[in-house]
């Protein structure tokens, strides 16, 4: 995908403040830790055309209106992703700005998930 010039500005800015992962990560972080919340930021089309298994959804943008509700322990481990890791790393950035503490942005997103076979449904 073509991303405008502004866009990428916006999430090299947010990229500076926000940890990633790669999916090998992910994938030990989640074994390691069964109250991990693996996140599909994505949209809701995008969401129904598949996502990992184990994914809960949750918008771009609605997560802001949210996520306090779905997950009120600020200190939550959270890996969020999207389509190829860049809105994941604007959700990332505003979750932390929210308080939360333990917020990663999946490397490749869900193109990566898929490419590492992640498990999938729709």
């Amino acid at each position: 995908m073509q991303h405008s010039p502004g866009f990428l500005k916006v999430v090299k800015e947010a990229q500076a403040q926000v940890k990633e992962l790669t999916v090998e990560q992910a994938r030990e972080r989640l074994t390691k830790n069964p109250k991990a919340v693996l996140i599909d930021v994505r949209e809701d089309g995008e969401w129904q055309a598949g996502h990992a298994e184990q994914a809960i959804h949750l918008g771009k943008g609605i997560l802001e209106r949210d996520i306090e509700n779905l997950l009120p322990d600020a200190n939550a481990e959270i890996i969020m992703y999207c389509g190829g890791g860049y809105r994941s790393i604007l959700t990332c950035e505003v979750a932390q700005r929210m308080g939360y503490k333990n917020v990663s942005s999946l490397i490749g997103g869900y193109k990566g998930l898929a490419a590492a076979n992640w498990p999938m449904k729709k």
